[in-house]
């Protein structure tokens, strides 16, 4: 009822103003008219104030309310919760116990050296910090300390809800609570909203017991996932200085930890003793570059895809006369696609980056699919599953320009009816192209980061139509004969987010966890937690904390080879990389894909049994233990310098002078050509 009175009272204000402005035209000569009219304005001024502040306190009690509602009470388990729940995650060696040795690393750059410059000056309180490792004490070990004062630390989601994130929390309290159980671990109550506006909840045994090992972010619940403005940096640093916080921790993906190493920076430049550390969890997967092997949550949803892919996959040949195209999570990058094509065998697979890489065009995109029925349709294959990600439409050149445009036109507040009028002349002409559903769907408003809301534009019902078109377009030429080409549409975005989480990322979360605790306690600010050698065994893996800002880099809007790096520095997502491992293992299966019905059922999460340890195809087939390659690295120095001590022979001083100037030459022409290959990419 209140919103339809601010509704209303809204529209009787600007009617008001209408009549008003008419009638000025009208009567200007009359001194006593116009006496009336600035009084008549005026009261059309304060309505309008006070409706809009009626407005603004509406949202904020929603606000408030929807932060108040169950979040973090106790609540009934369903038996396969109530097991799920006594599953003990596995901690590595180094991490057991009360005593971890902390070792300090060497100082850290970015990933693209290029833009050194302009991180340490956007972050010159938290750039160049060492990579930090965490250790098993040595019987001896002096560095080992196993006296901790009690802390009090704040968590709050801040990224997309993905399996395991409540584990994050549970290692968090686990670990301060072997150190000291005087410690304090809060909860924000409706994410980054619940840490502006100071709600919080305290994380005691009774309240985690009915979270440890469940779906979903329902704990404590999340809003929006952005720690951008003025207002929103000060109003977080104000709740940790009220509530006298050692440490704040961020759980989330690419935006979130950006927000973390600005708040880390933020922080550090006034003063306040809150150490911010940020945490990958993030069901994309596009968090990910040499410290982060994968995100929290993603062997999860991927798992959980594939086999609702591989369901569709076997209906599709059970009935023989349906494409299906299934649309899945993945808005930058395409991680999630591939690692369900690569588990489930779907006959096509499109990703983002290969449209990218190849400037492939909408026509050409929807030949190639359609070629690719005609192919089936001579072997009398009326059927198939085409898998693509949501971020693909705008990896499509003229569609990305094209949201571009709308983008901006957004940003400068256009009403979104208006849109379509003020759209340059080729950029309408392809929106009229389009079918209507797409254009309503491409005019919604702006996610919370200023970017179209490719979760609800149906690009996989956008590619069924197109091809339909051609298919009947190529039928009536005569250039296809079979049956008519039918199709149905998925799109696999919900589905998978609030999944119990499988024994990986439980354990991966619950080992985040506790490393946030240890970074807290070696007083660091602006570090994330990450752990390499995942692949193997839990008592394998290396585990370590890195500057955020080592991650960062600054985006090159120009294609040129002199492009200039332009914007803030930022974590990017991380695209599906086309010479890796995976990418090549998919494009090896991809014609045995598309002409064999090979499918692949890869089941329902195991818990336990056979398939318990099974982890994502894509994490197994790279090499990626970064700690261990710079482990291996310090060795190889100190038996060269163990080699070339003062008093060896001068051939060996020149043998080692000019090997080691060899390599020099040959790592400064890798990053060039590595900083070149980025740039490609980036632009």
């Amino acid at each position: 009822m209140q919103q339809w009175n601010l509704g209303s009272n809204f529209c009787w204000c600007h009617q008001r103003a209408k009549k008003l402005q008419e009638h000025q035209k009208v009567s200007l000569s009359s001194s006593s008219s116009i006496v009336s009219l600035q009084k008549g304005l005026q009261e059309h001024k304060e309505k309008k104030k006070n409706c809009t502040k009626n407005k603004l306190q509406t949202r904020r009690a929603r606000r408030e309310m929807s932060m108040n509602a169950d979040l973090g009470k106790p609540r009934e388990l369903t038996g396969l919760q109530q097991r799920r729940a006594l599953y003990q995650p596995e901690l590595p060696p180094c991490l057991e116990g009360k005593a971890i040795r902390v070792e300090f690393g060497d100082s850290t750059t970015t990933i693209d050296p290029t833009c050194a410059n302009m991180v340490v000056q956007e972050f010159p309180n938290t750039f160049g910090q060492p990579l930090v490792h965490f250790l098993k004490p040595n019987k001896m070990d002096a560095q080992a300390n196993d006296e901790h004062p009690p802390i009090r630390v704040g968590v709050v989601f801040s990224g997309r809800q993905s399996p395991g994130g409540h584990n994050v929390i549970w290692g968090i309290y686990d670990a301060m609570k072997t150190q000291n159980l005087q410690s304090v671990l809060l909860g924000f109550i409706g994410g980054t909203e619940g840490l502006f506006a100071n709600q919080t909840l305290e994380i005691t045994d009774d309240v985690l017991s009915a979270y440890r090992n469940q779906g979903g972010f329902d704990f404590l619940g999340r809003t929006v996932d952005q720690i951008h403005t003025t207002e929103q940096v000060n109003a977080a640093m104000s709740t940790c200085c009220d509530l006298d916080l050692d440490g704040l921790v961020i759980i989330g993906g690419v935006t979130s930890n950006s927000d973390a190493a600005q708040l880390a920076e933020t922080f550090a430049n006034h003063n306040c003793k809150t150490k911010v550390v940020g945490v990958p969890v993030s069901l994309n997967g596009d968090l990910k570059n040499q410290f982060v092997e994968t995100t929290v949550g993603f062997d999860t949803v991927c798992k959980v895809n594939s086999q609702l892919i591989s369901n569709v996959c076997l209906d599709a040949i059970s009935a023989g006369k349906y494409y299906h195209f299934v649309r899945v999570m993945g808005w930058k990058a395409s991680h999630v696609a591939l690692e369900c094509a690569l588990q489930s065998q779907p006959n096509m697979v499109i990703l983002g980056e290969e449209v990218a890489f190849s400037k492939l065009t909408l026509k050409e995109i929807i030949s190639k699919i359609c070629d690719g029925v005609q192919a089936r349709a001579a072997q009398e294959k009326y059927h198939g599953v085409l898998l693509i990600s949501e971020g693909l439409i705008e990896s499509i050149p003229e569609m990305f320009a094209l949201i571009q445009e709308i983008n901006i036109l957004h940003s400068n507040k256009v009403p979104e009816n208006n849109i379509p009028s003020q759209l340059s002349p080729w950029a309408t002409a392809l929106y009229n192209y389009l079918p209507p559903f797409i254009r309503r769907e491409l005019l919604l408003h702006q996610d919370s980061d200023n970017s179209a809301q490719l979760s609800q534009i149906d690009t996989e019902q956008l590619l069924a139509h197109l091809v339909e078109a051609e298919m009947n377009k190529r039928m009536k030429e005569g250039k296809y004969i079979g049956r008519k080409f039918s199709s149905v549409c998925h799109f696999f975005g919900y589905q998978a987010r609030g999944s119990l989480p499988s024994n990986f990322d439980c354990d991966y979360a619950y080992v985040l966890g506790h490393i946030c605790m240890h970074i807290l306690a070696a007083g660091l600010n602006g570090y994330m937690a990450f752990a390499t050698n995942l692949k193997e065994p839990t008592n394998k893996w290396r585990c370590a904390a890195v500057p955020l800002t080592a991650m960062m880099s600054v985006k090159r809007h120009s294609r040129s080879p002199g492009a200039v790096p332009t914007g803030k520095p930022v974590i990017h997502p991380s695209p599906v990389d086309l010479q890796g491992k995976a990418y090549a293992l998919l494009r090896e299966k991809a014609s045995s894909f598309l002409l064999d019905d090979f499918y692949r059922t890869p089941g329902g999460i195991q818990f336990d049994g056979s398939g318990t340890n099974v982890k994502p195809i894509t994490l197994t087939v790279e090499d990626q233990d970064y700690l261990g390659d710079i482990e291996l690295l310090q060795d190889y120095l100190e038996k060269v310098r163990n080699i070339v001590k003062p008093g060896c022979s001068r051939e060996i001083l020149k043998a080692a002078i000019s090997s080691m100037s060899s390599v020099k030459d040959v790592l400064k022409s890798l990053v060039n050509w590595q900083h070149g290959i980025n740039h490609s990419v980036k632009s």
